[in-house]
């Protein structure tokens, strides 16, 4: 990546970013980044429906990366502009530190691992959430599971794990990874597994700093896509 020099343009870009994709960027890509001479960065990270929340209010990000129904919507509204695919996880399940690993390998041993719990943590509104509630019913053990279910309104579902609030706890791959000192059991079985895909863009804002195109293309260099696959999370190949 090229530096910037003296004469360009070096206003911090204003980057929102889905909480899914955190311990990827904000750990690895960032730091990277700003080793290799970007611009300074003004990081969010929250849920995209948050994300989104803020843009409803009038923010407008130089760059963001989201789930991407979500930003084709904000570029069919002139929000942004140039989206482009770049990595996507699955649901999967955890649980607390040296406890008994379940089978979740088939759609019935999970069913009788879910129906089993003591508790399950999941979010309340965040995509695997939403997806888990409806599979629940799908499943036909909603009423049971949900009778003594740890939700959770933000952030990483697996905490209720480390207190003792729940003893499985489902969210998406990347965001189970952030809290380390739970286990992850693995993906949901293929059957039933629901793919959230995230892409990134840039903000249609003609006064956009000249660093958000940088930090963009860096968002899909080689750092970048290695440090979202140790992340749980998959990258789609290049076209």
């Amino acid at each position: 990546m090229n530096t910037h020099t003296a004469n360009e343009d070096t206003r911090p870009v204003t980057f929102f970013c889905a909480f899914a994709l955190k311990r990827a960027v904000q750990d690895v890509i960032l730091p990277a980044y700003l080793q290799a001479g970007g611009a300074p960065v003004e990081a969010v990270f929250e849920p995209t429906f948050r994300l989104l929340t803020r843009i409803e209010s009038g923010a407008r990000p130089d760059v963001m990366a989201g789930i991407s129904g979500s930003l084709a919507d904000l570029v069919a509204s002139n929000i942004l502009a140039n989206p482009r695919p770049v990595a996507r996880t699955g649901v999967g399940v955890a649980v607390a530190p040296d406890a008994r690993i379940p089978d979740i390998n088939t759609v019935e041993t999970f069913i009788a691992a879910v129906a089993s719990a003591r508790s399950v943590a999941y979010s309340r509104s965040g995509p695997s959430g939403i997806y888990f509630a409806g599979l629940l019913e799908q499943l036909g053990i909603a009423e049971r599971v949900k009778a003594r279910a740890t939700v959770i309104d933000s952030g990483p579902t697996a905490v209720a794990l480390l207190d003792g609030r729940a003893d499985l706890a489902i969210q998406q791959l990347s965001e189970l990874i952030l809290v380390p000192a739970a286990t992850i059991v693995g993906p949901l079985p293929g059957a039933i597994q629901e793919y959230t895909d995230f892409s990134t863009a840039l903000g249609s804002e003609a006064s956009r700093p000249s660093g958000a195109a940088v930090l963009r293309d860096f968002l899909h260099g080689p750092e970048a896509l290695a440090a979202y696959a140790a992340n749980g999370l998959e990258i789609f190949s290049k076209k």
